[in-house]
């Protein structure tokens, strides 16, 4: 056994559980964590470059847990976000075009009867526009918090109208 292995072997009966524990709290699942534990050490053991020095091992290691772990989650919600538009696109392969047609005819008239008036104004300066929130706020003259507000009312209202449509 080379030194870097029994030092890694070290530092592995050292801080694997507190490793383990970052993992588990951030991915909530046990076998993921204990890969991601697992793949940081060795990685350790390929890398010839990187020397991990005792006095920041604790901080290294559990900074390596953690970009792994992040790095896991943020795969597993683009994936997620894949297979919903996958969802989205054999949903709408399986409607016909008059179906379509008919949803954004409903949806162009829920527009139209928006109440209060401001929540259909948002709505077509956001999606027919382009405008920010941001930028709708100031020119309304009202806060972003007042956008975020009617356009939740606004997306509520849209919601319903189409359920209503579906029946």
């Amino acid at each position: 056994m080379t030194d870097k292995q029994r030092q890694i072997e070290r530092l592995f009966k050292q801080h694997y559980r507190a490793m383990y524990k970052l993992a588990s709290i951030l991915l909530h699942d046990d076998e993921l964590s204990k890969d991601m534990v697992h793949d940081v050490f060795a990685k350790l053991l390929v890398d010839n470059h990187v020397d991990v020095q005792e006095t920041t091992a604790r901080t290294f290691l559990l900074s390596c847990v953690r970009n792994r772990c992040l790095n896991a989650l943020r795969a597993h919600k683009i994936q997620e976000q894949v297979k919903k538009l996958c969802m989205l696109e054999n949903d709408v392969e399986d409607r016909t075009a008059e179906e379509i047609e008919e949803e954004i005819m409903a949806l162009q008239s829920g527009i139209a009867a928006l109440v209060p008036p401001i929540c259909r104004e948002i709505i077509l300066l956001h999606f027919e526009q382009g405008l920010t929130f941001r930028e709708i706020a100031r020119q309304m003259g009202v806060s972003e918090t007042t956008i975020y507000k009617h356009l939740r009312s606004a997306i509520n209202q849209l919601r319903l109208t189409l359920k209503n449509h579906e029946r």
